[in-house]
C-alpha cells in the first residue's frame, strides 16, 4: 500500500464514518426521504380496494344542496341515527364534534328573543336532547378533536389490558380535547379521538395514531372504538416490548390483532379512493332509504358519517397523493384491519440501514482504492440494484418497509469521494505514465504498465526483445519531387497506418526517425510469443501498404508505389527511461536493435520487404520463410543468416508453398555447390511464387546474383530452421 493509497483510505473510511452517524442520528431530511421512498411503493402497489363491511355516508355536495348549508340542526343527525339503525348498521360513527350546543336547536333561538316566557321556552324541543336520546343504546361512536386550550379529558368508555412494560408515554400526548355536550357523552357508545396525523409537519398521512395518552390514560381513535363497538368488545389489550419501556408493538380489538409502531400508530396502506366506498347522506335521509342497494350497503357494517363537501375543508394528502375526505381514512384503517394486510417498520431496520451504510461504503472505498473506480461503481451498481430489490420484495410480499435510499445516497457520494481522491492523488503518477507511453503502446501494454510501480525511474533493463525496423524505399528521391508540406503529409498518412500494427499487436512503438520507424515487443511488460506478434504486424504493414497503393492514398498516380523494407531480429537488449530526470525517453539499446537495423537495410540486396533473421525465424516454427542466405552486414564481423517471410501459419500449411519450399532448398543447393545452373530452378520457383506472396518474384530474379550469400551455408542449415 503506497501514502497515497493509504491516505485514500483514511479519506474514504471518514467519509463513511461520517454518513453512518448521520443515518444513526437519522435528521428530518433522511426521515422525509425515507417517507417518500415508501410512498412510492405504495403507488407503484396500492393496497387493492375489496367490498368490506365499511361504508362513508358522505355530507356531500348534493346532500347539502337538499338539506342546506352544515352544520345541520342535530335533530337531522338524530333521523340519520335513526335510520342508520333501522337498516342494521353494526356502528355507526361520527367525524363530527359536537363540543358547542345546536345554535338551531328551537329552544336555543326562541331563548335568544327578549321578552319570552322561560316556562315556553323550556316547552320547546331541544335538538341535543334529540340527538341524546337518538343515540341512547345505540351502536354510536362519537369524535373529540385536540387542542391547547382548557383541561377537559373525555372519559374512556372501554377498558384496558397491558402485557410487557409499562407504555403510558408511549403515544402521542393528549393534554386537552375539545369537550363533549354531557348528554352526547353520557349516551355514545364510544368515544375517539379523530386526528390523524397530531404534531406531524407533514400534510401526508402515512401513519394513523390508534391511541393517544395523557401519561396514564389510554383514548382510542374514532376507527378503533367503531370497529370495537361493532364487535361489542368492552376492552383493549395492548401489547408492549418485554424489556423496553414505552415502546408498544400490537393491540388486540375483538377478534382482531393490529401491529403498532412503538408509539400505538398504523401504518396505512391506502387504497386508491373510489365511488363504491361512499354512500350520499342525501340517499338516506330521502325515500331513496328504502332501495335494496342501499340497505345492503348498510347493513351489517361499519359506518363512518363525514363530509366531502369542498367548503368544508376535511381534506387529507395519503401516501398516493391523493387528496381525500378525512373521513374516508377512518374508513381506510378499518378497512385495512379487516383484511389484515399491514405496514410495518420492523425493529432491525434502523440497524440494518446503518450497517448497510458502513459495510457498502468501506467495500466501495477499497475497490476504488486497491482496484479500479469501475469496478467499484459496478459493484456498486450491483449493490444498489440488490438493496432496491430486497427493499421492494420485503415490502410488496411482507409489508416491511425497509429504507434503500440512504445507504444508495450514502454509498454513491462514498464513491464519489473516493474517485476524486485517486484521480486527483492516487492516480497522478498513473496519468504521467500514459502521456508518456500513451502515444507508444497498445491499451493492453498501457494498462499493464499503469500497475507497475516505479515505472517511470530512470534505468534499463536486460531484456530479450523482438526488434522491428521499417524504412521507406528510395524515400530520398520521392522527396525531392515533393514540397515540405507534401513531405509531412505523405510521412504522416503512411507512418500513421503502418504504426497502428505495432499496437494492434502488443508492441511498443519506440520512435519515429525520418521516414523510419523503430518498434519492439516484450517490453516494459512481458509479451507471450513476441516475435510471432512482430511477424504479425509486419504482415499486417504489407497488407496495409498495398492497399494505400491500390487506393492512390498518397496522390502520386498510378504506376509510382511505395515501397518498405522490415527488418527484424530477437534478442537481448537494454530497454528503459533514457535520459534526464527532468526529460526521457522510454528506448532500448544494444547489438539486438543495430542488428534489426542492419537487417532493414539489407531487405535492398535481398530485394525483398520483409527479413528477420535467424533467431527470429527460431520462434517461427510455423510460418512460412525462406532461406534468405547469409549476409554480411555493416559493423559485424560475422554473417547474419535471413529469412524471408512470404506469410503467415496459414500460407505455410498450403500445398503450394510446400511444392515452393521444395524447389527452394534445391535453389539453395544448387547456388551452394554452383554445380549446375540455377537459372531454371529460379525461373520454376518464380512462376510457383507469383500467387503466393507479393515481391516473391523480385526476391527470385535476385537470387542468381547472390549466390555469394549461400556459398558457406552447409547444404543441411540451409533447409528452414526447426523443421
Amino acid at each position: 500500500m503506497t501514502r497515497a493509497q493509504l491516505f485514500g483510505v483514511l479519506i474514504g473510511l471518514t467519509v463513511v464514518a461520517f454518513f453512518t452517524v448521520l443515518r444513526a442520528n437519522d435528521p428530518q431530511l433522511l426521515r422525509q426521504a425515507r417517507d417518500v421512498t415508501f410512498d412510492e411503493y405504495q403507488r407503484i402497489a396500492p393496497r387493492g380496494f375489496e367490498t368490506m363491511p365499511v361504508k362513508v355516508i358522505d355530507i356531500d355536495e348534493a346532500s347539502l344542496r337538499e338539506f342546506g348549508q352544515w352544520p345541520w340542526p342535530r335533530d337531522r343527525l338524530a333521523n340519520l341515527t335513526n335510520r342508520l339503525t333501522e337498516m342494521g348498521a353494526a356502528a355507526i360513527a361520527f367525524d363530527v364534534l359536537f363540543a358547542e350546543p345546536d345554535r338551531l336547536s328551537p329552544r336555543t333561538v326562541v331563548r335568544d328573543v327578549g321578552g319570552v316566557d322561560p316556562s315556553f321556552v323550556a316547552t320547546l324541543p331541544d335538538n341535543d336532547e334529540i340527538f341524546a336520546q337518538a343515540i341512547q343504546d345505540k351502536p354510536v361512536v362519537l369524535g373529540f378533536g385536540l387542542t391547547n386550550d382548557g383541561s377537559y379529558l373525555p372519559s374512556v368508555k372501554a377498558g384496558f389490558a397491558f402485557t410487557g412494560e409499562t407504555a403510558a408515554e408511549a403515544p402521542p400526548r393528549l393534554h386537552a380535547a375539545t369537550p363533549l355536550r354531557p348528554q352526547l357523552e353520557a349516551n355514545a357508545a364510544g368515544l375517539g379521538h379523530i386526528s390523524l396525523n397530531p404534531g406531524s409537519s407533514s400534510a401526508v398521512v402515512r401513519a394513523a395514531p390508534l391511541f393517544l395518552s395523557d401519561g396514564q390514560q389510554f383514548y382510542p381513535s374514532l376507527a378503533l372504538e367503531a370497529l370495537r363497538v361493532a364487535q361489542g368488545a368492552s376492552t383493549y389489550v395492548l401489547a408492549a416490548a418485554p424489556n423496553v419501556a414505552n415502546t408498544l408493538t400490537a393491540v388486540k380489538i375483538g377478534d382482531f390483532v393490529v401491529p403498532l409502531t412503538s408509539t400505538g400508530e398504523l401504518w396505512l396502506y391506502v387504497t386508491p379512493d373510489t365511488t363504491e366506498r361512499y354512500i350520499s347522506a342525501r340517499r338516506v335521509l330521502t325515500d331513496e332509504a328504502s332501495s335494496p342497494d342501499v340497505r345492503a350497503a348498510i347493513e351489517g357494517s361499519i359506518v363512518f358519517i363525514g363530509t366531502s363537501a369542498a367548503g368544508l375543508q376535511d381534506v387529507r394528502t395519503t401516501a398516493l397523493g391523493q387528496n381525500v375526505p378525512g373521513v374516508s381514512i377512518h374508513a381506510q384503517i378499518v378497512e385495512q384491519i379487516l383484511s389484515g394486510r399491514y405496514l410495518s417498520r420492523p425493529d432491525w431496520a434502523d440497524g440494518l440501514e446503518i450497517l448497510s451504510i458502513a459495510l457498502a461504503g468501506t467495500l466501495l472505498v477499497l475497490l476504488t482504492t486497491f482496484v479500479s473506480p469501475v469496478v467499484a461503481l459496478v459493484c456498486g451498481l450491483a449493490v444498489t440494484v440488490l438493496g432496491l430489490a430486497a427493499s421492494w420484495l420485503a415490502f410488496y410480499y411482507g409489508g416491511l418497509l425497509v429504507d434503500p435510499l440512504a445507504p444508495i445516497l450514502a454509498a454513491s457520494i462514498t464513491h464519489f469521494s473516493a474517485t476524486a481522491y485517486r484521480f486527483l492523488v492516487t492516480d497522478r503518477e498513473r496519468r504521467e505514465v500514459r502521456q508518456a507511453f500513451g502515444r507508444y503502446l497498445s491499451p493492453s501494454l498501457l494498462y499493464r504498465i499503469e500497475h507497475t510501480r516505479n515505472a517511470l525511474s530512470l534505468g534499463g533493463d536486460d531484456r530479450e526483445l523482438t526488434v522491428m525496423f521499417v524504412d521507406v524505399r528510395s524515400f530520398t528521391e520521392m522527396s525531392e519531387r515533393m514540397t515540405p508540406t507534401e513531405v509531412v503529409a505523405f510521412l504522416n498518412t503512411l507512418l500513421d497506418a503502418l504504426s497502428r500494427h505495432v499496437l494492434a499487436n502488443e508492441g511498443t512503438l519506440d520512435k519515429f526517425i525520418g521516414d523510419s520507424i523503430m518498434a519492439f515487443w516484450n517490453a516494459p511488460v512481458d509479451v507471450v510469443n513476441h516475435p510471432q506478434k512482430a511477424l504479425r504486424a509486419a504482415l499486417g504493414m504489407r497488407e496495409t501498404l498495398a492497399r494505400l497503393n491500390a487506393e492512390d492514398a498518397f496522390g502520386f498516380g498510378s504506376g509510382h508505389e511505395v515501397r518498405i523494407g522490415i527488418g527484424i531480429h530477437t534478442g537481448l537488449a537494454c530497454v528503459g527511461n533514457m535520459g534526464a530526470e527532468t526529460r526521457f525517453n522510454y528506448s532500448a539499446v544494444g547489438d539486438t536493435v543495430n542488428i534489426a537495423a542492419r537487417i532493414e537495410a539489407a531487405c535492398k540486396d535481398v530485394n525483398f520487404d520483409v527479413l528477420v533473421s535467424e533467431a527470429t525465424a527460431e520462434a517461427l516454427p510455423n510460418c512460412a520463410l525462406l532461406d534468405a542466405g547469409s549476409l554480411g552486414l555493416k559493423g559485424k564481423t560475422t554473417r547474419t543468416r535471413l529469412f524471408a517471410v512470404a506469410g503467415d501459419e496459414n500460407l505455410a500449411a498450403s500445398p503450394a508453398f510446400a511444392e515452393l519450399r521444395l524447389l527452394h532448398d534445391r535453389l539453395v543447393s544448387v547456388l551452394r555447390t554452383r554445380a549446375t545452373s540455377s537459372r531454371s530452378i529460379i525461373n520454376a520457383a518464380k512462376l510457383k511464387s507469383a500467387a503466393l506472396a507479393p515481391g516473391l518474384v523480385g526476391f527470385y530474379a535476385r537470387m542468381s546474383r547472390r549466390s555469394e550469400h549461400f556459398a558457406e551455408t552447409p547444404v543441411e542449415d540451409a533447409k528452414r530452421p526447426a523443421e
